[in-house]
């Protein structure tokens, strides 16, 4: 598993390790991604793209509905909803480690850094996205610790809350996931999931914490508003997370 560490250093740079990456991750979100309120969580400010077609051609993607636009560019569903929650709830992280899965933007870290989070760790395997989580905790004048690695097959630190929005999207993610949050809900971890009615997403093995109507984007979504719920996973069963 390559895990690998990320902070902020001089302003549009990142360090790896050590090793210093490339300007141009920084450089790429800010010049195609502009700094705007979250629709349905306007506290948090995010840099976002006005279009996913011409992004995702140029981040060499192919723009089909098994493989979304890039995550980092866009407040989704399940993000949005999942971060109305934290603000709304702030005892929900307030004062506990968290660990933010898939973070995309960062927005849902940013919204349990703002809530008092005791520390917050941003894990994803774009490094564009790493650079927007960074450049997007800048901008709300939070700490998130970005971490550029995929962490599915291991378990999840010294993490008491993990926050999971949008990440039943592919039955092949889906089950990974699961893996890894029923590992978690075992070692004493609560999880909260925001889901958008994804089609892979086993509601049976949670339980409803709210529902919210999120504006969100007609050109990834074929809507303007997606009814989106915040779930809380039932502790897992031993041989359910083997």
């Amino acid at each position: 598993m390559n895990r690998l560490r990320i902070t902020r250093d001089t302003p549009g740079t990142v360090t790896v390790d050590n090793h210093r990456m490339s300007a141009l991750s920084a450089a790429f979100v800010r010049l195609h991604a502009r700094l705007a309120p979250v629709a349905f969580v306007p506290e948090v400010r995010l840099h976002q793209a006005d279009e996913p077609i011409g992004l995702w051609e140029l981040t060499e993607g192919e723009f089909r509905s098994d493989r979304p636009p890039p995550f980092w560019a866009f407040a989704w569903a399940g993000g949005q909803g999942l971060a109305r929650y934290v603000t709304d709830h702030p005892e929900a992280v307030a004062g506990r480690r968290v660990l933010d899965l898939a973070s995309g933007s960062g927005l849902v870290a940013i919204a349990a850094a703002r809530a008092g989070a005791t520390a917050v760790r941003a894990v994803e395997v774009d490094e564009l996205a790493v650079a927007a989580v960074a450049l997007n905790a800048e901008a709300n004048e939070v700490r998130v610790d970005a971490e550029l690695g995929d962490i599915l097959d291991g378990d999840a630190g010294d993490a008491e809350v993990i926050l999971a929005g949008d990440v039943f999207y592919s039955e092949a993610m889906a089950n990974r996931v699961l893996r890894f949050l029923l590992r978690a809900t075992r070692a004493g971890a609560s999880v909260l999931v925001g889901d958008p009615g994804r089609a892979f997403l086993p509601r049976e093995r949670f339980d409803e914490l709210a529902a919210y109507d999120v504006p969100v984007s007609e050109a990834l979504e074929s809507v303007r508003v997606k009814r989106t719920t915040v779930w809380r996973l039932r502790a897992g069963r031993p041989e359910a997370a083997d």
